[in-house]
């Protein structure tokens, strides 16, 4: 049986990472003055997560640079998952969220 240790985050990004195009290029449906994200998945806890990302360690450069803080409500209530369940809710999480019209980044 697969064990439930992997964690589903999502940060909240600056709007300045919308100044670059490979971002806005990833969200041609972005709907203006909306909040943009990084969603990722990790073993670790998401706080430690975060940390890392600001911290440089394997970090996303738009969660680095940009990162204000992690938005608990949009992923406390799925974690802990397994690993299989967790790359699937990264990107049903990123997809849901630009469906809403926010900017989003994930892996």
């Amino acid at each position: 049986m697969s064990q439930r240790n992997k964690n589903v985050y999502v940060i909240e990004l600056e709007l300045k990472v919308l100044e670059h195009k490979k971002f806005r290029d990833a969200n041609p449906a972005y709907v203006d003055g909306k909040k943009c994200f990084y969603v990722g998945m990790t073993g670790r806890t998401p706080e430690e997560r975060f940390l890392q990302h600001k911290e440089g360690y394997k970090s996303n450069s738009f969660a680095e640079r940009y990162g204000i803080g992690l938005r608990p409500w949009y992923f406390k209530k799925l974690n802990p998952m397994t690993e299989e369940e967790a790359k699937k809710m990264e990107i049903e999480k990123a997809r849901t969220l630009r469906k809403r019209g926010y900017g989003v980044w994930y892996n």
